[in-house]
This record gives C-alpha cells, sequence and structure tokens, in this order.
C-alpha cells in the first residue's frame, strides 16, 4: 500500500515537472528569436498592457505566439496517436509516420493543395485541408487494419504499412510534376514538416478539433488498460471490441489528420515519446501515461521548432529532422539506462 502511494505520488511529480517545462519551452519560443524579447515585455503583451514597443506586440501576436500554441497542442496530437496505435497494434514500434498514415494524410492534402491551385483556386480553407487530411489518414488506415485481419505476422503487417507510406509519398512526388512552379517550393517544405507561418485561423481550427479528441483519449484509458491483457480479458470486462477498435481508429486517425493538415507529416514524436514516457514513468498504466504523454509531446515538440528555428538562423531546418535527431539519442539512454525492453 505504500508502496502504491509513493509510485502515486512520484506520478503526480513527474506530470507536475512536465507541466512546468513545457510552460518554460512555451515562453522560450516566444521570447527566442532574431528579436528577442524579454519575459516582462512578453506577460504585458498577453496581458494587454502597453510595452511601449509596437514591433514586439506585432511579433508576438501574429508569430510566435500561434506558432507556439499549434507546437503545444500539435505535439500532443502526435505522441498520443502513436501511444493509441501502438496499444491498438499491441507493437511498441509503431506510429502514424511508420504505417503510413501520415504519408497518406500529405498525399491528399498534396491532392487538394496542388490539384486546387491548378484548377484555379486561390484560397484554401483550413477544414478544407483538414477534410483532405483525414481522408487520407483514414484511408490507409482503413487498408492496415483489413490486412491485419488477414495477417496476424505483426512484421509483414509492419511491412504493408510501410508499402502503403511508400506509395503514397511516389504518389506525392509524382504530383509536384504537374504543379505551378510558384507553389512546389511551399509544397516541399510542408512535406519536409514545419510550424513556420501557422495563422491564427488554423490554430483556431487546430484546438477545436485537436482538443476534444484528446480529450477523449483520456476518458478511454480503462478500456485500453484492459486492451493491454489481450482481447479475450477485453471481452470478459464486457468491452465492446469491435466498437472500441473503430473508436480508437478514428481518434488516431483525427489526431494525425488535423497536425499533417497544417504542419505537414512529422516523424518520431509519435514514436519516441510514448516509449520516453513509458521508461521514465516505469508503468505502462494509460490512466498515467496519457497525461504524461500529452505534456511529454508538447515538451519535446516545442523543443525541436524551437531547435528548427534557432540552430542554423535564419535558415529555417526540417521538423522532422531535429526530432529524430533529438528524440532517437534520448531513447537509446532511457533503454541502455534502464535496461529496459519495449
Amino acid at each position: 500500500m505504500d508502496q502504491q502511494r509513493l509510485k502515486l505520488k512520484m506520478h503526480v511529480f513527474f506530470i507536475i515537472i512536465l507541466a512546468l517545462l513545457a510552460t518554460m519551452v512555451f515562453l522560450l519560443n516566444i521570447s527566442a528569436g532574431s528579436v528577442n524579447i524579454s519575459l516582462e515585455h512578453i506577460i504585458k503583451i498577453l496581458t494587454g498592457h502597453e510595452t511601449g514597443n509596437d514591433t514586439y506586440a506585432s511579433i508576438v501576436m501574429n508569430i510566435r505566439l500561434p506558432r507556439a500554441l499549434a507546437t503545444l497542442v500539435g505535439g500532443a496530437c502526435l505522441a498520443v496517436a502513436g501511444l493509441l496505435l501502438q496499444i491498438f497494434f499491441r507493437n511498441p514500434i509503431v506510429e502514424p509516420y511508420v504505417l503510413g498514415i501520415s504519408s497518406g494524410a500529405s498525399l491528399f492534402v498534396g491532392l487538394v493543395v496542388l490539384g486546387g491551385y491548378t484548377f484555379g483556386m486561390t484560397h484554401m480553407t483550413p477544414m478544407f485541408l483538414f477534410g483532405g487530411a483525414f481522408l487520407g489518414a483514414m484511408v490507409v488506415m482503413l487498408v492496415v487494419v483489413l490486412a491485419a485481419k488477414k495477417v496476424r505476422n505483426i512484421t509483414t503487417l509492419l511491412i504493408i504499412g510501410l508499402m502503403a507510406g511508400f506509395i503514397c509519398s511516389a504518389m506525392t512526388s509524382m504530383l509536384t510534376a504537374f504543379a505551378d512552379k510558384e507553389k512546389i517550393h511551399a509544397f516541399m517544405m510542408w512535406t519536409l514538416g514545419s510550424f513556420s507561418g501557422f495563422s491564427w485561423t488554423q490554430v483556431e481550427c487546430l484546438y477545436l478539433i485537436g482538443v476534444p479528441f484528446l480529450l477523449m483519449s483520456l476518458l478511454i484509458c480503462k478500456p485500453l488498460n484492459a486492451m493491454l491483457f489481450g482481447e479475450k480479458y477485453a471481452l470478459s470486462m464486457g468491452l465492446n471490441i469491435k466498437r472500441f477498435r473503430m473508436l480508437v481508429i478514428l481518434i488516431s486517425s483525427v489526431l494525425t489528420a488535423v497536425i499533417t493538415a497544417f504542419a505537414g507529416p512529422v516523424s518520431f514524436v509519435g514514436l519516441a515519446v510514448p516509449h520516453m514516457v513509458r521508461i521514465s514513468f516505469g508503468t505502462s498504466d494509460n490512466r498515467v501515461l496519457l497525461p504524461g504523454v500529452i505534456l511529454a509531446g508538447a515538451l519535446m515538440t516545442g523543443i525541436c521548432d524551437l531547435g528548427a528555428r534557432m540552430l542554423m538562423a535564419p535558415t529555417e531546418l526540417p521538423l522532422s529532422a531535429i526530432t529524430s535527431l533529438i528524440g532517437a539519442p534520448i531513447v537509446v539512454y532511457l533503454l541502455l539506462r534502464k535496461g529496459s525492453e519495449l
């Protein structure tokens, strides 16, 4: 009993630390850049007080604040989608990027953006982009799920997911050959993953769609725990397996699609963050993991976005390159230090 209380206190302590670190990185993302803005000025701007410098207010409110807010929820969405898929497929190395779900979303966004401009559309609404990304994510997800009914070998299933991703990536590349040359550069930068240029309209759309589905994931902690012991155990607990599977597919597809639509395919967050939290917390209890994964996803994405902006400033690096460079060594270190297995 005492050990359980000690564990609970440790988990609460870790979650508080993650929340504080995520807040610090959020403020650093607003403060740091080609123009450094002090914390005092940031607080005045965010609370609606005059700073005596309109340039600072414009930089914070029009550029850095929407971008920092997007990294918070975007990172949480990717990390939670990765955790749900790892539980769903009972495999520790799956994530939206590995299974080709991000590539499917990218392909359909490419069809919407490049095809739309080709046929004379001058403006793409955020919901239009999200609709394309969601459709692409669902198509690839359903292909993988249908394959899972026929193929029990998890390695074969992963290869099918990878092949689906390659096909989508190849078709996306072919699209660029027929697109307006002026639009290709922006589209290619988007395919490398970036939170650059996030508008307030996109942030609103990201929060309106992403936050409810993040909350929904918190409500299915107990059924997720039951699934960890296998479908027979979950059935004995009264869980409707078919309905629950569809719910997990829906949540993970929406969370993947909403961030891919606006920031492009971002790799490694969905794979690395669940493992970091699982190893650090020393538990597989999803009542603890999910809040930890949400905060750690926001933290890691905030750090990586800051690195992408600052490491080679004024040139901005692809976000997926930074997430891999930072995430992979951390996971390896944690595995070696703890002597753990995935």
